[in-house]
């Protein structure tokens, strides 16, 4: 008795889409002419499997063969006619077919790789007509923030042994992918070559901590400067300014430097400067008689807003 497309694919009729792909995938490499010449049995097998999933990979034809309106050759519909086609040529024209090889062929798939070095290394007895694609390779760089602040250049050694030159642009984001066309591995039968795909992680700063294009900075300052105001010296990405703290600042007020945060797309951010006030490492016999007279006078009760919350 003839399997079904689903038999031929080890999967239940209930199958995923995904769940068919990864079948396929692990059928076809393990079938693949080029990785087993001369085996007339692992051709026929990779035929079937191919025939098999050109349909199942299709919503509407995987409709109609449940339905029964097409068969496992894909008959009554001449578009679908795939395996019987594919069989049928003369093997000078076998797998000229590219149909499902995008599925084939996943990013930095370790098969792709082999095969293109196959295709380099050893040149094959017989001839294919379809084309690979090469596969991506993956790199994860790690920069400084104030790298990923400025931009700079990169020189960098990929997977496969070759050195690159990344230009890293200013303002980049912390996970953001840069891709390096055509620097990925080469393809096979004139297919193009893949990209390389660099990962980029940003190390965090002592200082700065970054809000889309702001910049956050905390900042310490003393007593007297929050009761006084005074102009005090900040930290910046492009150095440091002086900024005016006003009279009666308190901790975790927030001020503004504008365009004062990071560059991105001709478009700039701000610095936000959080204020903390910190308390003199001893508080001495003449601070603490003042705070004495000026409390008896002066009493206040700073945690009013929080208990009319709860």
């Amino acid at each position: 008795m003839a399997k079904t497309l689903y038999e031929i694919l080890g999967v239940e009729e209930k199958a995923t889409g995904d769940e068919i792909r990864a079948a396929y995938r692990k059928l076809a490499k393990q079938h693949h002419p080029d990785l087993n010449p001369g085996d007339k049995a692992a051709e026929e097998q990779f035929k079937k499997i191919s025939a098999a999933f050109s349909i199942l990979r299709d919503d509407e034809q995987r409709a109609r063969y449940d339905r029964g309106e097409i068969d496992e050759s894909g008959a009554e519909k001449p578009e679908s006619r795939f395996y019987r086609q594919y069989a049928d040529s003369d093997s000078k024209h076998h797998y000229h077919s590219s149909a499902g090889y995008e599925d084939f062929v996943d990013l930095g798939d370790m098969f792709a790789e082999a095969f293109a070095r196959r295709q380099h290394d050893q040149p094959h007895t017989r001839e294919y007509s379809f084309a690979f694609p090469g596969g991506d390779l993956r790199y994860h760089l790690a920069i400084e923030f104030m790298e990923a602040v400025k931009g700079l250049k990169k020189r960098i050694s990929m997977p496969d042994g070759v050195t690159l030159d990344v230009s890293i642009p200013a303002g980049i984001t912390d996970g953001q992918v840069l891709r390096l066309k055509n620097k990925g591995l080469p393809g096979v039968n004139g297919g193009p070559p893949g990209d390389a795909l660099v990962s980029i992680t940003i190390k965090p700063h002592p200082v700065f901590q970054r809000q889309g294009n702001d910049i956050i900075l905390e900042l310490p300052i003393g007593l007297h400067e929050a009761v006084l105001g005074s102009s005090v010296e900040v930290p910046t990405i492009d150095g440091r300014v002086n900024m005016a703290v006003p009279k009666g600042a308190t901790t975790g007020q927030t001020l503004r430097l504008r365009g004062k945060g990071i560059e991105r797309k001709k478009s700039r951010g701000d610095q936000l400067v959080r204020l903390k006030i910190v308390m003199p490492e001893k508080v001495d016999e003449e601070l603490e008689n003042f705070m004495k007279t000026w409390a008896d006078s002066h009493r206040y009760n700073p945690r009013i807003d929080l208990e009319k919350k709860i």
